[in-house]
């Protein structure tokens, strides 16, 4: 979704090109020259092929173009004595490692290659390895398999809401809660006790709470008790939750208590949904807010909370290898004053920043559910914004923010791609 898939296409060069070759390799055998050609595993395979330049080795290997450089190759060998494969940490000391190393001779057979050093050391990489950790092959993987939606398509899918007991008693509920949630960035879990202590378990099921400013479990009403609108009755629009913290809360639960009145339905939008429309559209107005760095504050005085929060970055966050977005920080009300950009870019922002609220308030890409007593509902905060309509009369929610890196620790760890 988020990747630009660029095919490489490589011409084989002239026999008569000539660079610094240190080995080239037909079969098993290996021997010096200095001409540059491509050589293959076999004579009559063209599964792989490889060629030695003065500071990098070509590879040509499942269809993918990889350049390596020759630091990189000696400070990633796998062997025993750089590589501790039971706690899966590095052991090679990379500031050792000569920066203009070259090897000595190269050898590849139908499923590794082979790298001997100046100092007689031996590097092996099987090939597939090389396909998958080349930058080369990751700038055509995603990160972050997603499903991105609009409410529609989110309603066609008939995402299902998964019980609490499975949840909290079986992997199978778990797991299947948390592709959900990875897929769509949305994930609900019915039939819980409509209390904060039941609420805590539930989140604890696949995270640390993340403590911050506003407690570790909060309960949130209209009493005007935080310096914030959301602590009113009034309507709010879609945004990301604490964007003026330097790393935004990764997900949001949110669980409704009680509500004795009419409105209070929450707003959902995906924000990448919403994002890609911007790049299909205008790929230069979607680079311009990834780039231009803002800053978000939230200044709080009432009662005993005194609270001074800057946070700073730009709206979109994606990748740079793959251009995948993995980050929206959007908020209207908390983002602070422009003043990290010159003046001739910040009338351009303004349009690329129209162009993704206009996306962003399109009806069809609203989603409005009714938060009820028994229903948990989990927001990527990185990905979907949230907002509600205004409400009357006594609303009680609960709720609280998770470590992103903990949920995707769970994901793994269940087998998802996370």
């Amino acid at each position: 979704m988020w990747c630009r898939r660029l095919a490489c296409l490589l011409s084989v060069p002239c026999q008569h090109t000539r660079h610094h070759l240190l080995g080239l390799s037909r079969g098993r055998r290996t021997f010096t020259t200095a001409v540059a050609r491509w050589h293959h595993t076999a004579p009559e395979s063209i599964s792989c092929a490889w060629q030695l330049h003065g500071d990098h080795l070509e590879l040509r290997y499942a269809d993918t173009l990889m350049r390596f450089d020759f630091v990189w190759l000696r400070d990633h060998c796998r062997s025993a004595s750089c590589y501790n494969a039971k706690t899966n940490q590095r052991s090679l000391d990379t500031a050792s490692v000569d920066l203009g190393i070259k090897p000595k001779a190269v050898r590849v057979d139908e499923t590794t290659l082979f790298l001997t050093w100046p100092d007689g050391h031996v590097t092996r990489y099987g090939l597939q390895w090389l396909v998958k950790n080349s930058y080369e092959g990751q700038k055509q993987q995603v990160m972050h398999p997603r499903i991105l939606w609009n409410a529609e398509i989110y309603r066609q899918a008939q995402v299902p809401s998964v019980d609490c007991r499975s949840f909290l008693e079986t992997d199978e509920g778990l797991k299947e809660f948390l592709q959900n949630f990875l897929l769509y960035g949305i994930a609900f879990v019915e039939n819980v006790t409509p209390t904060k202590e039941d609420t805590q378990i539930l989140a604890e099921r696949i995270s640390l709470i993340r403590e911050t400013i506003y407690g570790r479990m909060w309960y949130f009403t209209s009493d005007f008790s935080r310096g914030d609108t959301a602590y009113t009755k009034l309507a709010l629009d879609r945004h990301t939750d604490t964007t003026y913290f330097q790393e935004p809360c990764g997900i949001q639960v949110f669980h409704c208590l009680k509500h004795e009145g009419t409105g209070g339905r929450t707003l959902l939008v995906d924000g990448f949904y919403a994002a890609e429309q911007v790049l299909r559209q205008a790929p230069d107005q979607f680079e311009l807010l990834s780039k231009v760095p803002l800053k978000h504050e939230y200044i709080e005085n009432v009662g005993d909370c005194h609270n001074h929060m800057i946070g700073v970055g730009p709206v979109l966050n994606v990748y740079p290898w793959n251009n995948e977005l993995y980050l929206i920080r959007y908020n209207n009300y908390d983002r602070a004053v422009i003043n990290t950009v010159p003046y001739d870019v910040v009338n351009r922002w303004y349009t690329a920043h129209r162009t993704l609220t206009t996306e962003l308030r399109r009806p069809e890409n609203e989603l409005w559910v009714k938060l009820k007593p028994g229903k948990a509902l989990f927001i990527d905060n990185w990905r979907v914004l949230h907002g509600r309509e205004a409400f009357t009369g006594y609303r009680q929610l609960c709720g609280c923010y998770l470590t992103r890196d903990d949920v995707l620790n769970t994901a793994r760890l269940l087998g998802l791609q996370a």
